[in-house]
């Protein structure tokens, strides 16, 4: 999709479909200049009531007389007073969805400056972008026939009043695109089924960016590495599976040679089965999404490069398959971990926090500002907070702090749990350091408190992404997330370097 910007009269833009908006019962600033080169055409809709001005609804009007458009759609933002984000959001959806519902090849957009408070005209076209592009995704790799009936939205322009606001809204709709381009890679790498998603491929993958981008290095860390650094947590997860276990690094350098880098760090399970603690066979298919938080690292390493953020940035992937077999770790196995403490496997199906343990350790040789792993944990997490928020621990308050602001301007919210000391008790082992399992309750919280053992020399937090990463059932697909909540917490941290002050508002 190509973006761009244009100024002059929308009366006279040839375009395919002109989009204005409505604020509650009032139209929009361009939206009130059309509506009198159309001899009062929108203000009759609106005073019938087929659109009520509410964030998300959508009225397509066609040959409106006096326009040039071949189409005018009225987008309600709802009412002003209570405009916020989140509404704001869910309006820039809609219009996406309503324009891919359409033939429209080309599209105006006029927001006329509308933001939530806090935020500017940026932000809104960052959205809209991400939200135009997010909305032509779809994953038919494997399909044997691929519809024939694509997206058909090819370019869109947004209105700018002058030369500044057109160079803004450029700025912010590349932003938009290449974190769409991130997401949507993202989503790509979860949704590939796991005979083909394997270690190696999430590598290749990795390795595929680094051609691309020239900032970006790859490196792989192979199994005879990882058991002369002591990665024998890692090691054990992929002990059952003839796919061979991955330490994926890319590293970015687009900030001054030698700054210590932010790191994120994902769990790439790319099957689990639980192992040897054999999971339910009634969704074990979905366990394909097992390495969405290796995928978030990979797409939000897209982005980051695709924006030139002058930071350095590390991803790491912790890649294996876990699988039952003769030679599969057994319950009641103790392991030992790069860190050198030792483990008490009690559930195979707990794997997650071995392949993230081990790779944590590891990259304290970056000496990293910041740390973030990503990870499908726990179904914990799942009946704690649903579909909507990402669980978010960390030993650190300014960090989470970060995390949490990030996630409520880029909408793709988190929500801090404790990791308090008093948890830790529910890991004792009386053959090993800890165990890899605690209690039944509190469980998104022992596994957090597990990894809080293998972060202590630097600032880190813990995304558990198990209930927001994908969605279930029939309409089952990978969403990409936490990708956007890692891009601004990147940008916010890119912004904060510049300027030398922080960034969060909290």
């Amino acid at each position: 999709m190509q973006f761009s910007t244009r100024s002059g009269n929308p009366v006279r833009a040839r375009t395919h479909c002109l989009v204005l908006t409505v604020l509650g019962d009032s139209l929009g600033a361009t939206a009130r200049e059309v509506d009198k080169a159309s001899k009062r055409a929108l203000s009759r809709v609106l005073k019938r009531g087929d659109i009520e001005g509410k964030a998300g609804q959508t009225l397509i009007l066609h040959d409106v007389p006096g326009v040039a458009a071949q189409r005018v759609m009225l987008l309600g933002l709802g009412d002003p007073k209570k405009l916020d984000a989140a509404k704001l959001g869910t309006a820039l959806r809609a219009l996406a969805s309503a324009l891919g519902r359409t033939s429209a090849k080309s599209a105006l957009v006029c927001l006329d400056g509308v933001a939530p408070p806090g935020e500017d005209a940026e932000w809104s076209h960052t959205m809209l972008a991400e939200a135009l592009e997010s909305s032509t995704y779809r994953y038919d790799d494997m399909r044997g026939t691929p519809p024939a009936n694509g997206p058909t939205l090819e370019t869109v322009e947004v209105l700018a009043a002058d030369r500044d606001a057109a160079q803004t809204a450029s700025d912010a709709l590349t932003a938009g695109s290449a974190l769409a381009a991130g997401l949507n890679l993202a989503k790509d790498l979860g949704n590939t089924p796991a005979n083909i998603c394997t270690p190696t491929y999430l590598a290749t993958a990795a390795r595929d960016l680094a051609r691309t981008y020239q900032r970006l290095k790859t490196t792989v860390v192979e199994e005879k590495e990882m058991r002369e650094l002591g990665m024998g947590a890692l090691l054990s997860v992929g002990a059952g599976s003839n796919e061979p276990s991955k330490l994926v690094v890319m590293e970015y350098k687009g900030g001054p040679k030698g700054d210590a880098p932010h790191a994120i760090v994902g769990k790439g399970i790319t099957f689990d089965t639980g192992g040897i603690s054999l999971k339910g066979p009634a969704t074990m298919y979905e366990m394909i999404y097992d390495m969405c938080g290796a995928a978030s690292v990979i797409g939000t390493m897209k982005t980051v490069a695709e924006l030139e953020l002058p930071i350095n940035v590390l991803g790491v992937v912790a890649s294996a398959e876990n699988m039952p077999s003769a030679s599969a770790t057994r319950p009641g196995d103790v392991v030992k971990t790069m860190s050198g403490q030792t483990v008490e496997i009690l559930n195979t199906d707990a794997e997650g926090r071995l392949v993230l343990c081990d790779a944590l350790t590891y990259i304290a040789k970056y000496e990293p500002k910041t740390v973030v792993d990503i990870a499908t944990l726990t179904g914990a997490i799942v009946t704690a907070l649903g579909a909507h928020a990402t669980g978010l621990f960390a030993n650190d308050d300014g960090l989470a702090d970060e995390l949490l602001d990030a996630g409520t301007r880029s909408l793709d919210r988190a929500w801090r749990l404790p990791i308090w000391e008093d948890y830790q008790s529910s890991l004792r082992s009386p053959s090993a350091d800890m165990a890899n399992v605690g209690g039944p309750g509190a469980g998104s919280i022992t596994a957090a408190c597990f990894l809080a053992r293998f972060t202590k020399s630097y600032r880190w937090a813990h995304l558990d992404c198990a209930g927001t990463a994908y969605r279930s059932g029939t309409a089952r697909a990978s969403t990409g997330r936490p990708v956007p909540l890692l891009v601004q917490y990147l940008r916010d941290r890119a912004a904060e370097s510049a300027e030398g002050q922080p960034r969060t508002r909290r």
